[in-house]
C-alpha cells in the first residue's frame, strides 16, 4: 500500500513540476535549467511575471514537501503501516542499500530546495561569493521554514493529500496560462 501511495503522489507532483518548468522556460526564453534559474542576470522579467512566479513558488513548495515526505503529506518518523508512504519502500533495506536510499532522498531534498530557492530569490549580483552566501542563507531559511511548518501543522489525512497536490498542479498550470495569454 505504501509503495502505491508513493507512486500515486509522485504522479500528482510531476505535472506541477512540468508546469513550473514551463513557466520558468517561458520567462527566461531558454530550455536550459541553469538559464531558467539564473535568467535574472541576463534578461529582466516581463512586468506581469510577479504573480506567476509567486504561484509557481507556492506550487513548488507543496511539491517540495510532498516529494520529500515532509509532515503535511507524510510523517517520516512513523512506523504505522496504514499511514506509511515513503517508509514502506525502505522497510526491506538495511546497511549500505538503506544508506544509498537515504542519500538519494537527501539529494532530492537539496535539488528541489535549490530550484525553489532560485525561483523565490534569484541572485543578481556579479560577485560569486555573495551569490553563494545568499543561496546558502536561503536554503537554511527554507529548512527553518520547513521545520516550523512540521512543528505547527499536523499530518493531513490520507484522503486530503491528493487535493493538496492537485492544488499545486492548478497553481503552476494557472501561472503558465497567465503567461501564455
Amino acid at each position: 500500500m505504501g509503495s502505491a501511495r508513493e507512486v500515486t503522489f509522485a504522479s500528482l507532483t510531476e505535472p506541477a513540476l512540468f508546469f513550473a518548468f514551463l513557466v520558468l522556460a517561458r520567462l527566461s526564453g531558454t530550455l536550459s535549467l541553469s538559464g531558467m534559474l539564473h535568467s535574472g542576470r541576463s534578461v529582466s522579467f516581463p512586468p506581469g511575471s510577479v504573480a506567476p512566479l509567486i504561484m509557481v513558488a507556492i506550487g513548488l513548495f507543496i511539491v517540495y514537501l510532498a516529494e520529500n515526505s515532509r509532515i503535511p503529506v507524510d510523517d517520516p518518523t512513523t512506523h504505522l503501516e496504514l499511514t506509511m508512504i515513503h517508509e514502506a519502500m525502505v522497510l526491506d533495506h538495511s546497511g549500505s542499500l538503506f544508506g544509498l536510499i537515504e542519500y538519494a532522498s537527501s539529494m532530492k531534498l537539496f535539488v528541489i530546495a535549490s530550484v525553489l530557492v532560485n525561483v523565490i530569490i534569484p541572485t543578481y549580483t556579479d560577485l560569486q561569493w555573495l551569490d553563494w552566501l545568499i543561496f546558502t542563507g536561503s536554503v537554511i531559511a527554507l529548512a527553518f521554514a520547513t521545520g516550523v511548518i512540521e512543528s505547527v501543522i499536523g499530518r493531513l489525512r490520507m484522503s486530503r493529500v491528493p487535493s493538496l497536490l492537485i492544488a499545486a498542479v492548478l497553481l503552476c498550470g494557472s501561472a503558465f496560462i497567465m503567461l501564455v495569454r
